[in-house]
């Protein structure tokens, strides 16, 4: 067995392995950038070394650094996470110059699975379901347009080297390949440094679906069941869970023996995911077809440890150790479910844009990496919560700083519980406790899709987001009972406040108490609050429970009708509160005198229709136009770059560019102005 090995990676996932190798016993070694000399990670690691500046490309992603931490440090092997190096067979080649242990697969598996197009060749040779498409070399737009018409709309489009949903594009028309393919193209080149693409048949209503490999050096290969990853946005995983709730033990048999097989062709060891598209509309599970095989950990790797019990990192560490795997297919069992979302960087309320900053405060429900991670004899299960279990993987602390450089996740919530529902519950209060602020982010759209009774039927497909919330996300749906009882808080909080304010009155005797009557406006209508002991009556309905605010506290608890944790603090005049999946103003006023509002002046909010502006912080790759252009509405304008993604801002309306605010090239800052129209 090693005694030190080194993780070439950050965040989240260098925690994670950090967290398993001191398990084992083994030393680790850290490598970190100019932007995360703070980070935990580096302070968990018995030793880290400085590889450069903050981008990835200077740093984590420059294998000649990563060898030399090694040497420095003494490092007998190199797990690497997953992203950066990960899939990278040369990588591999040069550890083994210098006789470092590669935590991983071998190069040639990695090399047979890494090229989407030569990938989809062996699996066909190795009786896999393939998806329809051509997997040779196009070699312009017009071609692209050609292979499209051929095989039929819609198409995707997807960058040979690509990943973690980018360079990816679906096309539904001829106009949609015309302008996505060398975006697609540009992707895959900057992200990945390789501009070739492939397009394949979109399956329509398509679930994604992929199975767990672990395998050894001695030609031992499982299937450790599925995971269901069909709720992604913009090809990019949202929710994970394990098992499926589609598929029966003949589909996963099926698929698994069918994945195994691929990995056996190539002679495939370590930890190691088959990423399958399966046609929900086919209830006979026989309609699943290879996508791609991903030759390293999986980010939503916990769902499969919760549930199994082992500990994909150990077995990974063992496995490039030379050892046999100490379990066989027969002692691969599902014992209950669980559910992982991922807490991203952005903003749902403005259309998931990127959002970069500081965390001014950040308190997940659970701490991250506690030495309790191993519950009732589970791998990292987490912290035990009722009957089931509540484990958080982060990277990130307060006051630190989530950067334009990296991945935009701050962490990821995994749940365990006995059934689905229990687990997707327990995800609900979990996310209620999630204190993030400083930037955007979306506990509350998970929250929501918690909730949804789509979700809760388990009727999943890779359109969930867009079909179930076309116009956007304004927060989750608050039924009467619901917004009865925030009014009744609300009106709560502004009483304890002022009570507290009125101890300190100049007054010998002290002063009157605050009314117990109170109007709550609150999401466009008005309640009308009685407080009383135990509870309150809102517009003539009881509304019981209580709960352990003071003033001050970001948390608390309510007990009652409807048990519920809930976050609030003063804006301004107005009192915010967030719980169930949204966040809540309201201006809480004795009921005296809140007739009196209706004589209050309306402010008036400037008109900002005639400026384009920088929606997140971002580049500007590209201006489409100049001074005194005419334009159409829906005609793009602009493309900036965030996190490793571009986004085409178009016009809105029609108009003649007046003046051009920005350069390409430069740098913008959220709500900056690119252009304005005349």
């Amino acid at each position: 067995m090693f005694s030190k090995i080194l993780i070439a990676n950050r965040g989240e996932i260098a925690c994670r392995v950090i967290t398993t190798a001191r398990k084992m016993g083994i030393a680790t070694v850290a490598v970190y950038s100019d932007a995360d000399a703070r980070a935990p990670f580096v302070k968990m690691a018995d030793e880290a070394v400085h590889i450069g500046p903050a981008p990835a490309a200077e740093s984590y992603l420059i294998p000649e650094k990563i060898i030399a931490a090694c040497k420095e440090t003494g490092a007998e092997a190199v797990h690497p996470g997953y992203g950066f190096l990960s899939e990278r067979a040369s990588f591999v080649d040069a550890l083994a110059a210098e006789n470092i242990a590669f935590i991983g697969p071998p190069a040639p598996a990695i090399a047979a699975m890494g090229d989407k197009i030569e990938s989809k060749k062996l699996a066909r040779e190795a009786g896999v379901n393939v998806v329809p498409g051509f997997v040779g070399e196009i070699r312009d737009t017009e071609h692209a347009v050609e292979i499209s018409d051929d095989i039929g709309y819609p198409v995707m489009m997807k960058a040979s080297a690509g990943g973690g949903g980018k360079g990816m594009r679906l096309a539904w028309s001829e106009k949609d390949v015309r302008e996505g393919f060398e975006a697609t193209k540009r992707e895959g080149l900057n992200s990945f440094g390789d501009d070739r693409v492939f397009i394949e048949k979109f399956i329509e209503n398509p679930r994604h679906i992929e199975i767990q490999i672990l395998g050894d050096k001695h030609g031992n290969v499982l299937y450790l069941n599925e995971r269901e990853c069909s709720i992604q946005r913009r090809h990019q995983k949202v929710v994970e869970e394990a098992p499926s709730p589609f598929v029966t033990p003949k589909m996963r048999k099926a698929m698994g023996e069918q994945c195994v097989a691929l990995s056996k062709a190539v002679d495939y060891h370590s930890a190691g995911t088959v990423e399958l598209i399966v046609s929900g509309a086919d209830p006979t599970g026989e309609s699943f077809y290879f996508l791609e095989m991903n030759t390293r950990l999986q980010v939503e790797h916990p769902v499969t440890e919760a549930i199994t019990g082992i500990d994909l990192v150990e077995q990974m560490i063992r496995v490039a150790a030379g050892e046999k795997l100490a379990m066989t297919q027969d002692d691969i069992g599902i014992d209950g479910w669980s559910i992982e979302n991922r807490v991203y960087a952005e903003d749902p309320y403005r259309g998931f844009l990127p959002s970069t900053g500081r965390l001014v405060h950040y308190s997940p429900p659970v701490e991250g990496w506690s030495d309790d991670g191993e519950v009732q004899g589970k791998a990292r299960r987490g912290v035990a919560h009722g009957s089931g279990s509540i484990r958080v993987d982060d990277g990130v602390f307060e006051g630190g700083e989530v950067s334009m450089f990296y991945d935009p996740m701050i962490a990821k919530l995994i749940t365990w519980a006995p059934t689905r529902e229990e687990a997707a519950d327990l995800q609900i209060e979990a996310l209620d406790r999630f204190r993030i602020e400083g930037l955007g982010h979306n506990v509350d759209f998970l929250s929501a899709i918690m909730q949804h009774p789509r979700f809760r039927s388990g009727e999943l497909t890779t359109g969930f987001i867009a079909e179930e919330y076309p116009d956007g996300f304004e927060g989750a749906f608050a039924d009467e009972a619901l917004q009865r009882q925030l009014a009744a808080l609300f009106a709560g909080a502004e009483f304890t406040q002022q009570v507290r304010a009125r101890r300190i009155s100049g007054q010998l005797n002290g002063c009157d108490n605050p009314p117990s009557r109170w109007m709550v406006t609150m999401d466009g209508r008005s309640f009308d609050v009685l407080l009383e002991t135990g509870g309150a009556t809102v517009d003539g309905e009881a509304v019981s429970g209580t709960w352990d605010w003071e003033v001050g506290m970001p948390i608390a608890q309510v007990t009652g009708d409807n048990e519920m944790a809930v976050q609030i603090k003063r804006a301004g005049v107005r009192w915010r509160m967030t719980t169930r999946g949204a966040s809540h103003e309201a201006l809480v006023l004795p009921a005296d005198l809140a007739p009196l509002t209706q004589h209050m002046i309306e402010k008036v909010p400037p008109d900002l229709s005639k400026m384009l502006i920088c929606p997140m912080p971002g580049m500007l790759v590209k201006l489409h136009v100049g001074e005194g252009e005419e334009v159409q509405p829906g005609q793009p304008l602009a493309t900036v770059e965030a996190m490793k993604m571009e986004n085409i801002l178009r016009a809105e309306k029609e108009g003649t560019i007046a003046s051009i605010n920005a350069q390409e090239g430069e740098s913008l800052a959220v709500d900056a102005v690119i252009l304005e129209l005349e």
